[in-house]
């Protein structure tokens, strides 16, 4: 299986910026796609952004589009989140997430394996 490793998470004020890191070890797929999810204390997990491995295109939920960039790098096998323009409704827990299929979907059951999670607060 695939195991995914999380980092950057922090507490910011509004209007800040954060770098999320994603790491992918063991098995990796010629097709698939990176996923960034969120879950804020009573709600449901959402989507915020995914990437298609193969060429790098993105795709954002729109609550995020025009302040959140996805990225990769394929030395590392790395994802990233830049997340700019910071809001207090951003803070959530973030989950990487990787789908072994080629079309980007905000459906969190699609993807098969998950990071741990990393805590991020964005302070008034």
């Amino acid at each position: 299986q695939v195991q995914l490793r999380e980092s950057g998470g922090g507490l910011v004020q509004a209007g800040g910026s954060l770098r999320l890191s994603c790491a992918a070890s063991g098995r990796t797929f010629s097709s698939y796609v990176m996923g960034w999810f969120r879950q804020a204390p009573g709600k449901e997990r959402e989507f915020v952004a995914g990437l298609r491995w193969s060429d790098g295109s993105a795709y954002y939920a729109d609550p995020v589009a025009g302040r959140f960039t996805i990225s990769r790098d394929n030395a590392k096998n790395t994802v990233y989140l830049q997340m700019n323009s910071l809001k207090p409704e951003d803070t959530a827990v973030y989950f990487c997430a990787a789908d072994p299929r080629w079309t980007i979907t905000p459906m969190a059951t699609r993807y098969d394996y998950w990071g741990q999670g990393t805590q991020v607060t964005v302070s008034s």
